[in-house]
């Protein structure tokens, strides 16, 4: 079954709901970048809120999460965006991948330590018009918390994040997350009813382990809340990254510079740090776009 994120409004309150199960995306990126079992957790969860957020992009816009730390990950990564009608498309790394720390003291994979001190950036951008950007000092390195804390002080939505990834030195056995968003107009009962709820639910990562879908996790929040305007999205992994891209890169290096590679090397090869994949232009291809600079 592919991944999927599915969405719904409250019928009676303004509430909005997300849930996904993204355990074949965060596999796949596992694999891509040889992620640890901390790193894996770490940009695991990071790219399963990027997603969440990306299901409330409009066809033309992305939105990219990026967390800056002191810990021994230093950086991680997640962009998300449209893939086509239906569909999102999504994508994370890690500046060090290879980061495994000790079990910390709740039996859980310790990517607070890993992150360390730092801050949570959100860029939501378009084919037209400036980004906007939004910057908030990390509340406790978990990611789901930072996240929440983001829409709480930037967007001045209270909501209720839960992300998880169940990994192990063989693989990701399950990854996805829930997001409750507390929209302008409701009364301070709602959200106190709201998080009494997400106090209760079990652990993201143990429901998917246990069959859960994105519609199960998404009831699992909701509880008995009736919703409406429902909506399911399949997500999976991709990069926008192309040989054009890379052409256009090696352009803005400068004639000079450039010159200079094509005697030096017999080839130049360029690797996509979200996807991994490598381009190589031998010393001709270079020439060439010396000649096109």
């Amino acid at each position: 079954m592919p991944d999927s994120i599915v969405t719904a409004t409250a019928a009676d309150a303004p509430i909005a709901f997300a849930a996904a199960v993204t355990t074949h995306l965060v596999a796949e990126i596992r694999e891509r970048h040889d992620l640890w079992p901390t790193a894996s957790a770490a940009v695991g969860r990071l790219t399963t809120a990027t997603a969440l957020f990306a299901a409330q992009l409009k066809s033309n816009e992305r939105i990219s999460l990026r967390i800056g730390g002191n810990g021994p990950l230093k950086t991680i990564a997640a962009d998300a965006w449209f893939l086509e009608e239906g569909v999102i498309g999504a994508r994370g790394y890690a500046h060090n991948p290879q980061v495994e720390l000790p079990i910390d003291e709740r039996g859980k994979f310790a990517v607070a330590s890993a992150i360390g001190d730092g801050a949570l950036q959100v860029t939501r951008s378009s084919e037209i018009g400036q980004p906007y950007v939004g910057v908030v000092p990390l509340v406790s390195g978990e990611i789901a918390e930072d996240v929440a804390e983001y829409l709480a002080q930037s967007e001045q939505i209270p909501s209720i994040v839960a992300l998880g990834v169940l990994a192990n030195p063989s693989g990701i056995a399950a990854a996805g997350g829930v997001m409750a968003q507390v929209l302008p107009g409701a009364d301070e009962a709602v959200l106190a009813s709201l998080e009494a709820r997400a106090s209760k639910m079990p652990a993201v990562t143990r429901l998917i382990a246990e069959g859960a879908d994105a519609n199960a996790l998404l009831h699992a929040l909701s509880g008995s809340t009736p919703l409406r305007a429902r909506r399911e999205l399949e997500v999976r992994f991709a990069c926008m990254c192309s040989r054009a891209k890379v052409e256009r890169v090696l352009l803005g290096m400068g004639a000079d510079e450039l010159l200079a590679l094509s005697r030096e090397r017999d080839r130049t090869e360029a690797t996509c740090e979200f996807c991994k994949t490598r381009y190589l232009f031998d010393a001709a291809e270079i020439a060439t776009l010396v000649e096109r600079k």
